[in-house]
């Protein structure tokens, strides 16, 4: 498996073709998989599926944080929520506790307090 991130679309060259995964690329599907990630009741899904408890799908989760980065950053559509859920699922506590409906709860009120202050910023 190549473990390099993917290119973004527009910056291969005309000759290059990215392999297709059931018509998909695969920056489309990372970018798809990471973005949910800014769903805390996905992340309480993981966790009760066991997924978060397995070595290779941690591995995969610290392969993914290339999206704080430019160029990857400018294709994240809430860039706040989803890098925060990252980064916090790099820590095996976070992963472990994030099973809670009440950690799950508090990441909610957490992201909506944050929409509402920043769309209080806009006006």
């Amino acid at each position: 498996m190549d473990t390099s991130p993917p290119v973004p679309p527009g910056e291969k060259e005309q000759g290059d073709k990215e392999p297709i995964y059931g018509g998909f690329t695969r920056f489309e599907l990372e970018l798809e998989f990471v973005q949910s990630l800014a769903n805390p009741y996905y992340l309480n899904h993981l966790a009760a599926q066991k997924f978060l408890n397995k070595p290779e799908f941690v591995a995969y989760l610290s392969y993914l944080q290339y999206w704080s980065r430019p160029p990857y950053i400018k294709y994240l559509m809430y860039p706040g929520p989803t890098l925060r859920h990252l980064e916090l699922l790099q820590q095996e506590q976070f992963r472990q506790d994030i099973i809670s409906p009440d950690l799950v709860q508090r990441l909610v009120d957490d992201n909506m307090r944050a929409a509402i202050e920043w769309h209080r910023g806009e006006a």
